[in-house]
């Protein structure tokens, strides 16, 4: 006989089989609970002093039998059920509360938790009969994502209850249904709900969220909503607290995510308690970053950094993925219980990283040789710098009349170019695009990079590349300046260009000039250039020119 969950202390074997026989109990598929069910849990329940309660399949099958205490019932494992089309795991609990109250809150969560079809609670009378039942149902949210997300019906008394269970349970899913028809077929990306928790600023916790918006979009993911929370303190285990995440698992089964993407990096423990709850992929920011990287690597040092900084992240989480590799591996004859899977997996893990740790190292020297080759040709060097997205490819390409690959998307250069470029005199420099910063940029693949990185530390000059046309220029401004001093590369000499200057406003570029200086150009139409070629060749040549020829001059630029 299958056997009774919950807790069992103290009950004598007569009351654990009496339980047990009520799998034998079946109840008509469009019946929510019959009759005589219903007065076998409250006898049971009110004999026992204990809630008592069963899980009915939409056969009217009992799958579950559970017992708990007198003021609480804890469902046991029903496994993980993917969210999607079938959205309801086919199952509802039918229990008794002896309190004399109706549903709590904690049976309304479990509903919205477990997408449970149904929540019914029945009240014993004084003899210890069924007297009503009160039951919810899950309810589609408004498009505002307001409202309570179930309905309640009740309490009926339970020998009077008409409600046709089947035809319920479709009309049900008919709601989500139409919820979700405007969902586009042909759109076959994954679908992601966005997650900012904020403890001050409410107007940068939006800011961020809008660039989470567009790493999103750049690694490839269909956001399909947004969801900004302020909260006095984060929680430590959920972020968002019980109550907004009951709303968000809800939120996820009406627009059929599949993802959920926070906007901070989250401990392994919060990854694999959202991941639990929600049944859905779980990423965070740092995650999300790194598999930006990896799309655009295209160089064996690219594609080996990047390799480096995920394995990093990787190494704490391992025992937030697959709780089965605990299992030990020692077989016969083994000395001992021998390494389980968990630490086999991590120790190959640190292996790799130390292997890729030397040839990252190997890769260095090779650059640094190549450097010091460019430097006895005393051929000065210009590195472009700047937010991402803030338009270096573009402007390397406007200098050196290249075709570097640029589009509007953040990191879409990854891997550094570099291109020649001749100035009058038949001089000549090396003009290098560079990876673009962020704000909170993951610290493993900043430790990755610096390889890459320490390249700019022999640039004769850095050409900071702000973005005069987003309106957080300014703040992105000082997030590459504290990069560049964290990587200790402040003190090579700077030339400030506020590119874009197509997409701005007179005003704004005024009030650019004025707080932060600069060379005002746009590097698709090329206005500004002139003079900004101007200030590149007096801050490499003392000397300088009075007179410098038109930037459409061929002897110009190669």
């Amino acid at each position: 006989m299958p056997s009774v969950h919950g807790n069992l202390d103290g009950l004598k074997a007569s009351q654990v089989q009496a339980l047990s026989r009520l799998y034998r109990r079946r109840v008509l598929p469009a019946q929510i609970v019959s009759p005589e069910l219903a007065r076998a849990l409250s006898e049971l329940s009110v004999s026992l002093g204990r809630q008592v309660g069963v899980l009915l399949d939409r056969r009217g099958a009992v799958t579950h039998v559970i017992v708990g205490t007198a003021h609480g019932l804890f469902l046991p494992d029903l496994g993980r059920h993917r969210a999607g089309r079938g959205r309801f795991r086919g199952l509802r609990l039918i229990h008794v509360h002896l309190d004399d109250n109706a549903l709590t809150k904690d049976d309304l969560t479990d509903l919205v938790l477990l997408r449970l079809d149904l929540v019914g609670v029945i009240r014993p009378d004084e003899r210890g009969l069924p007297e009503d039942l009160q039951y919810a149902t899950l309810l589609p949210p408004g498009p505002s994502g307001e409202g309570a997300p179930w309905t309640l019906e009740g309490p009926v008394a339970v020998h009077q209850l008409a409600e046709d269970f089947l035809r319920l349970i479709q009309a049900v899913e008919g709601e989500f249904t139409r919820a979700t028809s405007g969902r586009d077929v042909h759109d076959e990306r994954e679908r992601a709900i966005l997650v900012a928790v904020t403890e001050g600023d409410a107007e940068a916790a939006g800011r961020s969220l809008d660039e989470l918006e567009r790493l999103a979009d750049t690694a490839g993911l269909n956001v399909i909503d947004r969801v900004l929370q302020h909260r006095k303190r984060v929680d430590p285990r959920t972020l968002i607290g019980k109550g907004k995440l009951e709303d968000l698992v809800l939120r996820s089964m009406v627009l059929d995510a599949e993802m959920l993407v926070f906007d901070r990096e989250l401990s392994p423990s919060q990854g694999r308690t959202m991941g639990d709850a929600t049944e859905l992929k779980v990423l965070d920011r740092t995650q999300l970053i790194l598999d930006i990287f990896a799309q655009h690597a295209r160089s064996r040092d690219g594609r080996l950094q990047v390799e480096l900084a995920q394995l990093r992240y990787l190494l704490p989480r391992l025992s937030a993925f697959q709780k089965n590799l605990s299992r030990l591996t020692g077989g016969i004859g083994a000395r001992g219980p021998g390494e389980t899977k968990l630490e086999v997996r991590a120790r190959r893990v640190r292996d790799r990283i130390t292997r890729l740790d030397k040839q990252l190292v190997k890769l260095g020297k090779q650059r640094a040789v190549r450097r010091s080759k460019r430097n006895r040709a005393r051929m000065p060097t210009v590195s472009i710098v700047g937010y991402t997205n803030a338009g270096k490819s573009t402007l390397l390409n406007a200098l050196t009349r290249s075709d570097v690959r640029a589009e509007d998307q953040l990191f879409a250069t990854l891997d550094p170019t570099s291109r020649r470029m001749r100035f009058p005199r038949r001089r000549e420099v090396i003009v290098t695009d560079t990876v673009g910063f962020i704000e909170r940029l993951p610290e493993d693949l900043l430790r990755a990079f610096r390889a890459t990185l320490e390249e700019l530390s022999d640039a004769d000059l850095l050409l900071h590349v702000v973005d005069a046309s987003s309106p957080v220029a300014e703040r992105q401004h000082a997030v590459v300046l504290e990069t560049l001093q964290e990587i200790e590369l402040d003190a090579v000499p700077t030339i400030l260009v506020l590119n874009k200057t197509d997409l701005a406003d007179d005003e704004t570029i005024e009030e650019l000039k004025l707080s932060l200086g600069g060379v005002p150009v746009s590097a698709v139409t090329r206005a500004g250039l002139d003079e900004l070629l101007l200030q590149i060749e007096s801050s490499l040549w003392k000397e300088g020119y009075s007179v410098v020829p038109s930037y459409e001059d061929g002897d110009w630029v190669n």
